[in-house]
């Protein structure tokens, strides 16, 4: 039988273990650690019986409760979905203009055109709608086929120069590259539809022979005065709002190879609501008409 230690210091007794000359006292636990820690043994047997926990070959054990935190979120999510089918419904059934002036169907529009040009427009459009070279700006309110609701809705549906036979056309010509024009002409009109925006211009053009080519050449889409034509998506040339390059370079290299961009028709790739939701949304960017 091991005698027991009594450390003379703290009048506690020893387990018998030393290392170096320091011996380990024998000092019990708070009781009320004790106490705590047993009733953790106690829960957890507690919440094995009760709350899903132990797994099974092929599925798991779903205790008394039969909790299951996926059943409830799946239950939030077809509340959701049915709540918006009721408001999808009232979407699909209202015009734009209806859509605009009834604050809770313009609510759920904006919303859900904000997500879907999110993840369908910002791409090329950039996710606050700014654009980028070749990619219209639509925050600025130059709406090359028009700014209603109408018209917007109308491009997003069947796009631009696209593969559907509804999409809006319209090309210009390469005045340049097809020898249309030459040299000193797409000089001196290059210069001359500079000159409109109030833009610097090539010091050795002539712009009395540019606006007769202009005249000529492009006044049929871009209208006498270059304020453009939204029917053929022709551009205002007179508001210093370039898609292609403000600079007199950028508008020689688009008279040269003359073009367009191109836009896909959603009207395959998403549902009515959600192209109602888009051109609701994309107009209040740049405010419309």
């Amino acid at each position: 039988m091991v005698k027991k230690e009594i450390d003379e210091i703290t009048g506690t007794e020893t387990t018998g273990h030393e290392w170096d000359g320091l011996k380990e006292l024998n000092t019990p636990l708070p009781r009320w650690w004790l106490w705590t820690f047993y009733a953790t043994i106690v829960w957890a047997v507690f919440y094995w019986v009760m709350m899903p926990s132990w797994p099974l070959i092929n599925d798991y054990a779903r205790g008394i409760r039969g909790h299951s935190q996926r059943a409830i979120v799946m239950q939030e999510v077809s509340a959701l979905q049915d709540m918006r089918g009721e408001t999808g419904k009232a979407l699909a059934d209202a015009s734009l203009q209806d859509i605009q002036s009834t604050p809770s169907l313009l609510e759920f529009a904006m919303a859900n055109g904000k997500a879907a040009f999110g993840d369908n427009c910002a791409p090329c459009h950039g996710s606050g709608g700014g654009g980028a070279i070749g990619y219209p700006n639509l925050n600025d309110d130059a709406w090359l086929w028009g700014g209603t609701l109408d018209d917007i809705h109308q491009t997003l549906l069947y796009g631009i120069r696209s593969d559907n036979d509804e999409a809006r056309i319209g090309d210009m010509p390469a005045f340049g590259r097809d020898e249309i024009l030459d040299t000193d002409q797409v000089r001196d009109v290059a210069s001359y539809v500079a000159s409109l925006s109030g833009m610097e211009t090539n010091p050795a053009a002539d712009l009395a022979n540019g606006q007769t080519v202009y005249a000529d050449n492009c006044a049929a889409c871009h209208g006498d005065n270059g304020e453009g034509m939204t029917e053929v998506g022709a551009p205002n040339l007179t508001d210093n709002i370039w898609l292609y390059g403000g600079d007199l370079n950028a508008i020689v290299h688009r008279i040269q190879v003359g073009g367009g961009s191109v836009m896909p028709a959603w009207v395959d790739r998403l549902d009515p609501v959600t192209l109602k939701s888009l051109a609701v949304y994309v107009h209040s960017l740049g405010g419309g008409e």
